[in-house]
């Protein structure tokens, strides 16, 4: 692979599309099909986790490297392979302007670049990514380094819409570009509304609720207020799902029609979940997802029923 071709395989996402699916192509319904998530190979933390000093503690990531090249390896093992393999945030530890950025990002990209050249790769953005209150400084490293902080593409006949949850976090540093992403978010939800489409859904880091709409504000979801604003005004669109990483473990709830999906992280592990990726399978009539440890999916891969899901029509 040219250093040419290596770059773009992180810059798929540009003008807020993604280069890899044609909309023409893409808008119509053609039968199920499958995608992987996965979430916080967050190059760095568990060496940092594990001395306690998660600010400035990633001074060695050998144990995320094997991980997050296991996961490529099982990924490339899928028959039928996956439409795409989207990367829901937290690519590495170090935030913007600490050691190790540089040097674990170089990392992180070398291990993705084995994945097969068939299955796109979306790249969605992390706090850790663009920093706990973003600046227009962090997000323009951010797309120079991986591609835009926000977009929207057609596959299947499935809208797919990625969105910068930090600008939903804190954006007071940077309001002028979160109103940005508000005003895109509209007019892609007035598109969807028109456009005849299977299902949409909706990649973020931060969930907007771990298990229930209500719940108290937390340092792994969004507040009260926005949770609520953001996902009444998803579902008035029609959207039926949004998947998301942050936690470190498996979580999710519904609200009204809305599926909220928490997966646990490639890396470090913060509960008794294990380290691994989420296989989705979307069909005309519904969005079915299993997560499966990294160990699982490289030996068994996808089940019997999941398979069977997509070979209907």
């Amino acid at each position: 692979m040219s250093a040419a071709e290596a770059s773009g395989v992180f810059h798929r996402a540009r003008g807020r599309t993604l280069d890899a699916f044609p909309a023409e192509k893409e808008r119509e319904w053609k039968g199920p099909f499958y995608f992987i998530q996965g979430a916080d190979p967050q190059f760095g933390l568990m060496k940092a986790w594990s001395t306690g000093d998660c600010d400035s503690g990633g001074d060695e990531w050998e144990q995320e490297i094997r991980l997050t090249e296991q996961a490529v390896q099982a990924i490339n093992k899928l028959n039928p392979k996956p439409k795409f393999f989207v990367l829901c945030g937290d690519l590495i530890h170090a935030m913007p302007g600490m050691p190790w950025r540089k040097e674990q990002t170089e990392d992180l990209q070398r291990v993705l670049r084995a994945v097969d050249k068939e299955i796109p790769l979306v790249i969605v953005s992390g706090n850790h990514d663009v920093g706990n209150v973003p600046t227009a400084e962090t997000i323009k490293e951010f797309c120079q380094t991986w591609g835009d902080d926000y977009f929207s593409f057609w596959a299947g006949g499935v809208l797919f819409l990625v969105l910068n949850s930090q600008f939903l976090y804190d954006a007071s540093r940077c309001p002028d570009l979160k109103q940005a992403q508000d005003q895109w978010l509209d007019q892609q939800l007035n598109i969807a509304r028109q456009w005849q489409y299977q299902h949409a859904i909706v990649f973020q880091h931060i969930p907007l609720f771990l298990q229930s709409i209500d719940e108290d504000d937390d340092y792994f979801n969004l507040t009260k207020s926005v949770r609520k604003e953001v996902a009444d005004k998803l579902i008035k669109s029609g959207i039926k799902a949004v998947f998301s990483g942050h936690y470190h473990r498996n979580a999710g709830g519904t609200y009204q029609d809305l599926d909220m999906v928490v997966s646990s992280a490639i890396g470090c592990q913060l509960g008794r979940d294990t380290h691994g990726l989420r296989i989705v399978v979307v069909t005309a009539e519904k969005i079915i997802h299993r997560y499966y440890s990294l160990e699982e999916l490289s030996e068994k891969g996808i089940e019997d029923d999941l398979m069977d899901l997509m070979k209907k029509t």
